[in-house]
């Protein structure tokens, strides 16, 4: 590969830790598709990874359950280019991004707050306003 595989910050993985696989791509095409290996398929052990921090391991594990194959590869296919070069790029992106989105740090929770009072104010005066115009719109009874 060109580039190495970021999923966060300064942690890169390695090569040696990345399984490649080829074959043919499905779909309509020429003499060229039935003899070339364009699509590619990239594993990834999770589990036995060395390059992630145990924290973003345990993480990535977690959330990533339901695509792990045997509770601990994590597989990325890519064929939508011709070339295998392309797939590569775009099999080694996807595959970053996933991780990246794993091992994200849990977002903040949400502190519960209260409107203030001048905010309060202001929406019921609006509805005031907006009753007042209202029922200057109405009809007078008895007519």
């Amino acid at each position: 590969m060109s580039e190495p595989i970021r999923v966060r910050g300064s942690v890169v993985v390695p090569d040696a830790e990345l399984v490649w696989r080829f074959s043919r791509s499905s779909g309509p095409g020429g003499q060229h598709v039935n003899t070339s290996d364009s699509k590619v398929e990239l594993r990834y052990d999770v589990a036995a990874s060395k390059a992630l921090p145990d924290v973003w391991r345990t993480r990535a594990l977690e959330r990533l359950a339901h695509r792990l194959v045997d509770g601990r590869v994590l597989v990325v296919q890519a064929s939508e280019f011709r070339s295998q070069w392309r797939n590569r790029e775009a099999a080694a992106a996807r595959l970053a991004a996933v991780l990246s989105e794993a091992c994200a740090p849990p977002p903040k929770a949400r502190r519960a707050t209260r409107p203030s009072r001048g905010m309060v104010e202001r929406r019921l005066s609006n509805k005031r306003h907006r009753s007042e115009l209202k029922q200057g719109r109405r009809s007078p009874r008895g007519e």
